[in-house]
């Protein structure tokens, strides 16, 4: 077994790609199967934390355009990802791993408060943490989220999980010329304007030296072969 490149890191989940098939809510056989992949990566001995999208569930900034207030709506979208966590974590547990969600948004009826030294804790103690409620702030998206909670976490790398294989310079699925990046510098990829997360998660990324690895979730045990360095996948930082 190749050994792995990176210590410990982040994973970043769309909520969207939890629904599955469907358009909307939570597709059990996906869970299942993102759990799976989640477990071989941490047999590899590695530190594994994972941040989850609400988005199929609500999207805040979404709503907000029909009347809500921001905060409100952003609020609403943080409890959507604090249900996405715990079916996650269950699924998680089901398959062989013990896992905790930490949300940043209090509610210790259903789930530990995200606090820094315990999640650190957990990791020491073999635990995978999904990581909820976004920042606890609105105005911020779970990719900032990412980030942060990678910084905080002393992580190697964020591995952004989505439904293309890297980085191009053209959307693949429209341009069949497009190329797929094998590594970029922060920079880069803010000059030529592509779009790997939000400005302000970017932005922290660049601050923090932290890379961020784009690879496609569709291709069963890719986080594994992330991880081992193979596979497809761009490297940006």
């Amino acid at each position: 077994m190749t050994k792995p490149k990176y210590r410990r890191v982040v994973v970043k989940l769309s909520g969207e790609a939890l629904s599955g098939p469907e358009k909307f809510g939570i597709h059990q056989p996906t869970i299942d199967r993102f759990a799976a992949d989640l477990v071989a990566a941490h047999a590899l001995g590695i530190g594994l934390g994972v941040v989850v999208g609400g988005g199929n569930v609500l999207r805040g900034a979404q709503i907000s355009e029909n009347g809500l207030s921001r905060p409100t709506a952003d609020a609403m979208g943080m409890l959507a990802t604090v249900m996405n966590a715990l079916v996650l974590e269950t699924a998680i547990e089901r398959a062989g791993v013990s896992a905790r969600t930490m949300s940043a948004l209090s509610m210790p009826q259903v789930c530990e408060t995200y606090e820094r030294q315990r999640a650190l804790r957990h990791l020491d103690d073999n635990r995978v943490i999904v990581f909820a409620g976004g920042t606890g702030n609105p105005y911020f998206t779970t990719d900032t989220t990412a980030v942060l909670r990678a910084a905080e976490m002393g992580c190697d790398a964020v591995l952004k999980a989505t439904d293309v294989d890297g980085v191009y310079t053209a959307d693949p699925k429209r341009d069949a010329t497009a190329r797929r990046y094998q590594k970029l510098d922060h920079q880069e990829a803010l000059d030529k304007r592509l779009k790997i997360m939000d400005a302000t998660a970017f932005a922290l990324a660049q601050e923090n030296r932290m890379p961020i690895i784009v690879f496609s979730i569709l291709e069963q045990g890719a986080i594994a072969d992330v991880l081992r360095g193979k596979g497809h996948f761009t490297i940006v930082g």
